[in-house]
């Protein structure tokens, strides 16, 4: 058995633990702060929070131990009640192994637990003595981006960590769709906005749309549209995709083989901004720096966009990656040699 632990901000990790799980050949217990998803089929142990008052902790909560750490503010009971779960957990089952999405922390405690320990990573710069800790102590490390661009989605990481990345591209919960050329007298766009916060916002949304007259849009959000849990009925009917270039949403938008607009928004260590930026090496992507920039022709924009050909995203996602990645956990295991 192996553990995965899901961080639980937005979707994207958890969409992303479902996938590899089902790729797995053995029983995979989920540990998250997010409540069990209906299609976990496995064991899943509910952690408490540790970020319920996160805008009142002051800087005498010393939340990054001196900057050594990402979030372990002093005298939190979510905090010692969710590490103190995963210990209860690991001493109970003895799992084989456990894959972190993303946590420098769980990384760390299953570690000094003698568990051989896979670490997820979205990319940007992530060269801080907190990610560098994390990296070292993990026994696997994965990029859920195509190989030979580890380079690019974390720039300036060291030689020695760089290599010890498996680039398994990236992990779909969507099968790689074929695409046919759309013969609809008006083109069709789809903005994919997440859940975990983004910089779209209904006066953006607006304006994108005021300026693209010749456009249909279907807008994808819980808060500014219409919500599908499923979106791949309405990504296969569109003409190209408007997302900020979260590991998710790219990776959807890959596997149903869409040309997209992507717009980066400011996350932390820079993740979209060096996602947009490698997008600009010939994949079927146009960047926009600012969706508020008042310069921005849309109508160009969008033109752009389909005129290029959504099948060269087959580099990035290509159907395979999750079990890809379920192999490197194998492999950590087979070489642990725990029983």
């Amino acid at each position: 058995m192996i553990g995965y632990y899901v961080h639980h901000h937005g979707n994207g990790h958890l969409h992303r633990a479902q996938t590899i799980a089902a790729a797995s050949e053995v029983s995979v217990t989920g540990l998250s702060s997010l409540p069990r998803p209906r299609t976990w089929t496995g064991d899943w142990v509910q952690l408490a929070r540790d970020d319920g008052d996160a805008a009142g902790y002051a800087a005498g909560r010393d939340v990054t131990a001196h900057g050594r750490l990402h979030w372990v503010p002093l005298g939190d009971p979510g905090l010692r009640g969710r590490m103190a779960s995963l210990s209860h957990w690991i001493d109970r089952t003895s799992p084989q192994a456990m894959v972190v999405d993303q946590s420098v922390e769980v990384c760390l405690l299953a570690r000094l637990h003698g568990v051989p320990t896979i670490g997820l990573t979205a990319p940007g710069h992530r060269t801080d003595p907190a990610h560098r800790l994390g990296f070292d102590a993990c026994t696997e490390l994965v990029g859920p981006w195509p190989a030979g661009w580890t380079d690019r989605m974390l720039p300036g990481q060291d030689d020695e960590v760089a290599t010890r990345f498996h680039a398994v591209g990236g992990v779909s919960r969507l099968p790689v769709a074929a695409r046919s050329r759309s013969w609809r007298r008006r083109p069709h766009a789809v903005l994919l906005a997440g859940t975990g916060g983004d910089g779209f916002t209904r006066d953006s949304v607006a304006a994108m749309q005021a300026r693209t007259p010749g456009w249909d849009w279907t807008v994808l959000s819980r808060t500014l549209g219409t919500w599908h849990a499923d979106p791949a009925s309405v990504l296969a009917k569109s003409d190209v995709a408007v997302i900020h270039p979260g590991q998710n949403s790219l990776a959807e938008i890959a596997a149903s083989r869409l040309p997209a607009v992507v717009v980066p928004a400011p996350r932390p260590f820079d993740e979209q901004h060096v996602t947009a930026d490698a997008l600009r090496h010939g994949w079927p992507a146009v960047v926009v720096d600012n969706v508020s920039d008042a310069g921005v022709s849309w109508a160009d924009v969008l033109d752009r966009a389909r005129g290029l050909d959504g099948e060269a995203w087959s580099g990035w996602v290509d159907g395979r990656a999750a079990h890809r990645a379920a192999q490197v956990v194998a492999r950590a295991v087979d070489r642990a040699g725990l029983p």
